[in-house]
């Protein structure tokens, strides 16, 4: 079997990898796999915006207490002061770009929105349709370039890593790849492999992600020897559209931050009960109280209402939500929007450090499959689109230097199919997706307990060992390798959740409600880690103080 070289090879085409591969020296061969088409990632449906300090009444300070805030005392504060620093620098980068970013109203300023947890105004955006506009602007700049190579229907299935290959070092070299067009595996080989994959809402019932987040990153990472962290904290975002044919439809986190309301279905508001901010309160006390009232109720939603605002200004600053719940027969300027919380962010993931290498030398991963430190126990809105893109950039100078270090590619023998079968069961597999998604949105969801996270810990044990079966005995198919991945990600959700013993931001358990006075990290390391250094602060900058972490080892299955 030929295996493919490339200099970088990148796993994920949105916001984390394309921004990346513009900015790999241009002299490198660069590739991008795409597990569906190149819109397919989180960032295209992202309505919000990117979190910065743009305007003079703001200030880096400001920005930094308020992510810390949010974060619940879990946030790394080198982490956060390094990505609100570099955020003025990333946005000039996007407008330089061509990203059409709204500005106010008869001016050339840049219009600035204000979301939960947000002490000033410093989202910046294109409408409500953000995401949109920057995913084409990455996407148009990235085919111009002779370098980059797109390949879209590629996932991923293993890092192959030196230690794999029987050789000698702890070096990540490439990666096996299904191309869903031939319907066979590939041997991709490279230098620096970068993991963008995205995080696991898809683990949920009900999530607002894309069906490609099922953690695919995260798990090859984990299989592979790497350490993840804090994967107990998932963000349900409070408000995702409730509708039989809306599916996955968010309603943006800005309409509560021009004044939108939340509502019981009496018609009465109730978010000043459990915080003093009301509805511009951080997600997960939002989300918790959502989910407390409907459960008080019995109610299927609630509601969020704007219609007290103009039309005008309601088609003007939220088009994409104005179309959709239209073409659902809701008009959002005579009434409100029935609303449910849903997964939406995967908080934790890869260990990795300023420059976003992880426990693998060769290996690098950004965005939402990266433990940076910023989000702490909840992230706040709009810091993840920031995070990926200075990331991209930091990791970026930390590869261009790399791809002039000398590198041998090793022999690699191809995927061996000689003892699998195709399957006769597929109907196995949609049982325990199902499956899986149920019992993590009822026992691992917004609310937890010891019991519930037991229960959840027995049945995803099951369902590991009937996937590793099919997984040996029949050929390799997305549907089973999302499932494999997925159940990966699950396992380690719960098994972080069980370690910590205290409710803080996103981690909410009726059995400890209180929060601990020394908190920490909770990191799992695998059996076939690496030997690895202490988190180092970038370029050897001084490092301010974070929590101590819990670090437990468990096995990784192959």
């Amino acid at each position: 079997m030929t295996a493919y070289k490339h200099d970088v090879l990148i796993i994920g085409s949105g916001a984390a990898g394309l921004s990346l591969a513009l900015r790999i020296n241009k002299h490198a061969k660069v590739a991008v796999l795409s597990k569906g088409t190149l819109t397919s990632a989180s960032t295209y449906y992202a309505q919000g915006g990117v979190a910065a300090v743009l305007d003079e009444t703001d200030s880096v300070g400001a920005h930094i207490q308020d992510t810390l805030a949010a974060g619940a005392g879990l946030c790394h504060e080198d982490t956060v002061r390094f990505t609100v620093e570099s955020g003025p620098g990333a946005i000039q980068w996007l407008v330089d770009l061509g990203v059409d970013f709204t500005t106010q109203k008869g001016k050339t300023s840049y219009h600035l929105a204000k979301e939960g947890g947000h002490s000033h105004r410093r989202i910046i955006h294109a409408a409500d349709a953000t995401g949109y506009a920057i995913s084409n602007s990455l996407i148009g700049q990235a085919q111009q370039q002779g370098n980059i190579q797109l390949l879209e229907d590629y996932i991923a299935i293993d890092l192959i890593t030196l230690k794999k290959l029987g050789l000698q070092g702890d070096r990540c070299v490439g990666v096996y790849v299904l191309n869903q067009k031939t319907g066979h595996v590939e041997v991709h080989l490279s230098k620096a492999v970068v993991i963008a994959t995205g995080g696991a809402s898809k683990a949920y019932r009900y999530t607002s992600n894309p069906d490609i987040a099922t953690g695919d990153g995260i798990a090859m990472a984990w299989r592979a020897g790497c350490r993840v962290a804090n994967m107990e904290f998932n963000q349900f975002h409070p408000t995702c559209l409730y509708h039989p044919e809306a599916k996955s439809f968010l309603i943006t986190e800005a309409i509560r931050g021009e004044g939108g309301q939340l509502k019981l279905p009496s018609g009465e508001r109730f978010m000043h009960r459990f915080d003093a901010r009301g509805e511009l309160a951080p997600r997960d006390i939002v989300a918790r109280a959502i989910d407390h009232e409907m459960k008080r109720l019995g109610a299927d939603c609630l509601f969020l209402d704007i219609s007290h605002k103009s039309p005008a200004f309601i088609t003007s600053h939220f088009p994409t939500v104005y179309k959709r719940c239209m073409e659902l027969g809701i008009d959002i300027t005579q009434s409100p929007i029935p609303v449910v919380p849903a997964a939406h962010y995967t908080c934790g993931g890869i260990v990795v450090d300023l420059d976003g290498q992880t426990d693998l030398e060769g290996l690098y991963t950004i965005g939402e499959s990266s433990f940076t430190g910023l989000h702490g126990a909840n992230r706040m809105a709009s810091n993840s689109l920031l995070e990926c893109f200075v990331f991209a950039q930091s990791a970026s100078e930390k590869i261009n230097k790399q791809l002039q270090e000398s590198f041998q590619f090793p022999e690699v023998s191809g995927w061996d199919e000689s003892l699998v079968t195709n399957s006769d069961e597929d109907v196995i597999i949609s049982h325990n997706w199902d499956e899986l998604r149920s019992f993590m949105w009822d026992y691992v969801g917004i609310v937890r307990t010891n019991k519930r996270l037991q229960r959840a810990r027995n049945r995803v044990e099951l369902l590991q060992q009937e996937i590793h079966d099919y997984y040996s005995n029949y050929r390799v198919s997305n549907d089973l390798l999302e499932l494999r991945n997925l159940v990966t990600v699950s396992d380690l959700i719960i098994r972080c959740a069980q370690l910590r013993k205290e409710s803080r931001g996103l981690h909410f358990t009726l059995d400890y409600p209180g929060l601990l006075k020394n908190s920490t990290d909770s990191v799992l390391t695998p059996h076939n880690a690496p030997l690895f250094t202490a988190r180092k602060p970038r370029n050897h900058e001084k490092s301010q103080d974070h929590p101590s972490k819990i670090e437990v080892s468990i096995s990784s299955p192959q």
